[in-house]
Formats: structure tokens, C-alpha cells, sequence
């Protein structure tokens, strides 16, 4: 069994994921492929992923090609979370991973339905909400749920969740059909309301996206499955697990189906694509500052090959990844940025006077381009918590 070390892994993250100064792509669809999926649970995220990834990117350059020509789409996928992939991976994505969690999702709707008593007949009354939310949206072409909760009585009635527990709420039913309906394929995400650092979307039906062929799930798998390895490989089946959320039935099937070899990862079996075990060159020192739930950081379950024991600093305890600053390949600390603007920053290991200096002219090159846009990351990690305290 041949074997691929820790320098290797980290040469190809760094190549593979356009992370370099010398691979960085020239348009935001470059960087999505590069890393297969771009998160996008944090709408921040998918800008400062792609601005890491790029040259002389701005927010427009996203905005057109995800709100204009459609190139890239923001879905939810894998894990249950939100993603922007190109298109024609929607449907990939969507019989690969999503349309196991839109059924478990509308069992759990059916089930808010009969417990908050707005019908005796569940099944049928979020059959016929959906009928009512997609009449209300092919009418308008793109609405946000406000504005379809108004054209229609039905969607505006109100839900009580979470009864008799400490989150229990009542919303409308609008706000719970439409992810229904976009986990289902039916709807997609629009344009937000105001900046890009916003998550109000509007929806759109999916005939916006145009035509897009149908998908077996196992062909999917086998397809996901080909880019991740690709673009991640070699990953451990716990990675792969992880990652897509699969069971190891479907992991198990999908790597049957993916022509790849099997390699030694520190005493561990990874895999990588067929033939994919040539040394990558190793581009010279670089930092990156990457953002909360880069999909780089959150590539792999198994992750102490790049993050070292800086996870307890870095992540928060439901395992998101806060901003995270990158030398050789490795996580070497993290960042946050202040409310004067200032990406302030903590190095976790000692780098060395050299390292520290282009870190901290990245930094200065990061608060730049935000100007005067100010982010907050949704899931706070100790030291982002730190570092705005200061």
C-alpha cells in the first residue's frame, strides 16, 4: 500500500483548493469547483471563500453569478446545510444527500402540523400548503415568504413549534413550507434583501435554473463522490461519512463504484482517485485567512494533519469552524475582524518572524477589501470571542 504523509496532504489542500497565491482562479465558479460545494450557512462565508480563492474578486462578481446567469446556486446539501454549488450539480446534490432530508423534514412538519392542531389530516394539509406556496410563487416569479404570506391566507397561518418546551414559537406556515419546498427541488434561493451580507433570500421556482436532468441517487453518490476524492482525496471513510452524511452502506457502494487506490494516511486507510498518487509540488510559504466554515477547514471529520490541537480555540462545540489563519498548508491560528474594521488576529503556534510578517500584511490585505463592511460569524468560537474583546 502506498503511502501519502502529512506534507503531501497538505501540499495537495493548498494546490487543489486554489489557496496558493499562484493557483487562485479568476471567477467565483472556479473556486466553488475547486472545493466541490462552497459553505453557505454563513452568507459571509461564501464571498470570503471566494475572495481567498481568486484574483481581483469583488462582491459583484458573485452576486451576478449566482442572481444573473446562474452559475453557481446556493441549495441545501450534505449535513443538512446550506451550500452554493454550480448548477449542474443541483441535481447531484439533490438526489445524492438532500432528498433523504427533505423526507425526514417533511415527516417533522407533518408532525409540527398535528401538533399544533391546524388540521386532522396532516399529510393532505401540507400537501395542499405546498400546492399554495408554488401557485403564489410561479404568479410573482420571486417573492420573499412576507409576500407570499400576504397573497394567501393558507400560508399565513400560524404554527406553534416546540410546545410546551423552552423554544417553543409560533410562525407561519409559509416560513416552514418554502425550506420544505426547496429541500424538495421545487424552489430555490434568490437574491437576499439589502448587502451580501445578508440571509433574508427570496425564492424562485426551480424551472428558473432552467432544464436539469434527473439523477439515480447511487449515480450521484458515485459522481459526489468522484469530485470530493478529487478535490479532498485521500480522505478516510470517516471523512467521506462525515462529509456527505452518507450511511457506510452508501459510502461503501459509492467508493465501489469510483474507480480509486487505496493509500496509508498516518497508519489509517485513505483513498484518492485511480492513479492519483503522484507527489504535488510544493508552492512556496503563503498565508491565508480563511473564513467560519470554510470548506477547506471543514473538509475532513479526521483533521489533525492540518489543524493540530487547535480545534477547542477554533471551533465552537456543535463542531463549526470559526475564521482560521493558514501557513504551509496547516491551521496556525485565527482571526476576527473589530468593529473599527481591524482584522486582529492570533498566531497559536510560533511561526516564526518571517511567517508573522506576511500574516500580518494578509490581514492588512483582508481588512482592505472589506472596507467598510463589518461581518460577524454566526457560530462564535472562543478565540473570535477573544480577539473582538480586546
Amino acid at each position: 500500500m502506498e503511502s501519502i504523509g502529512v506534507e503531501e496532504r497538505r501540499a495537495r489542500l493548498v494546490t487543489r483548493h486554489r489557496l496558493a497565491p499562484e493557483t487562485r482562479g479568476e471567477t467565483p465558479r472556479e473556486a466553488a469547483q475547486a472545493v466541490v460545494a462552497l459553505h453557505s450557512s454563513d452568507p459571509v462565508t461564501v464571498f470570503l471563500s471566494v475572495w481567498a480563492r481568486t484574483r481581483g474578486f469583488i462582491p459583484a462578481d458573485l452576486e451576478r453569478t449566482l442572481y444573473e446567469t446562474r452559475e453557481l446556486v446556493r441549495i441545501l446539501g450534505m449535513r443538512r446545510t446550506l451550500f452554493v454549488v454550480p448548477r449542474e450539480l443541483v441535481p447531484v446534490v439533490d438526489a445524492a444527500c438532500t432528498r433523504v432530508i427533505a423526507a425526514r423534514e417533511r415527516r417533522k412538519l407533518e408532525g409540527f402540523v398535528a401538533q399544533s392542531g391546524a388540521s386532522n389530516y396532516p399529510p393532505l394539509w401540507v400537501d395542499e400548503l405546498a400546492a399554495a406556496a408554488l401557485h403564489a410563487l410561479e404568479a410573482r416569479g420571486e417573492a420573499f415568504t412576507s409576500e407570499l404570506s400576504a397573497d394567501d391566507p393558507l400560508l399565513a397561518t400560524k404554527l406553534r413549534l416546540g410546545i410546551g418546551t423552552r423554544w417553543e414559537a409560533e410562525v407561519s406556515a409559509a416560513a416552514r413550507i418554502l425550506p420544505l419546498l426547496a429541500a424538495e427541488g421545487a424552489i430555490v434561493r434568490g437574491r437576499p434583501r439589502g448587502s451580501w451580507i445578508s440571509s433574508q433570500y427570496r425564492w424562485a421556482p426551480i424551472s428558473s435554473l432552467g432544464a436539469l436532468p434527473a439523477v439515480e441517487p447511487r449515480a450521484a453518490r458515485a459522481q459526489l463522490l468522484r469530485l470530493w476524492l478529487g478535490a479532498f482525496g485521500p480522505g478516510t471513510e470517516t471523512d467521506i461519512r462525515w462529509w456527505a452524511a452518507w450511511t457506510a452502506r452508501e459510502a461503501r457502494e459509492a467508493l465501489a463504484d469510483v474507480p480509486h487506490d487505496v493509500v496509508d494516511v498516518g497508519g489509517a486507510t485513505g483513498y484518492v482517485l485511480a492513479g492519483d498518487t503522484e507527489p504535488t509540488p510544493v508552492p512556496a510559504p503563503f498565508a491565508a485567512f480563511l473564513p467560519a466554515l470554510d470548506p477547506t477547514t471543514m473538509g475532513w471529520k479526521e483533521r489533525d494533519w492540518y489543524l493540530g490541537p487547535h480545534g477547542k480555540r477554533l471551533f465552537d462545540t456543535s463542531g463549526n469552524a470559526g475564521p482560521t489563519v493558514w501557513w504551509g498548508g496547516r491551521v496556525v491560528g485565527g482571526w476576527a475582524q473589530r468593529k473599527d474594521g481591524e482584522v486582529a488576529y492570533r498566531l497559536l503556534e510560533d511561526v516564526g518572524r518571517e511567517a508573522d510578517a506576511v500574516i500580518g500584511a494578509e490581514a492588512a490585505r483582508l481588512a482592505d477589501w472589506l472596507g467598510d463592511v463589518r461581518i460577524t460569524p454566526r457560530f462564535p468560537t472562543p478565540l473570535q470571542r477573544e480577539l473582538v474583546a480586546l
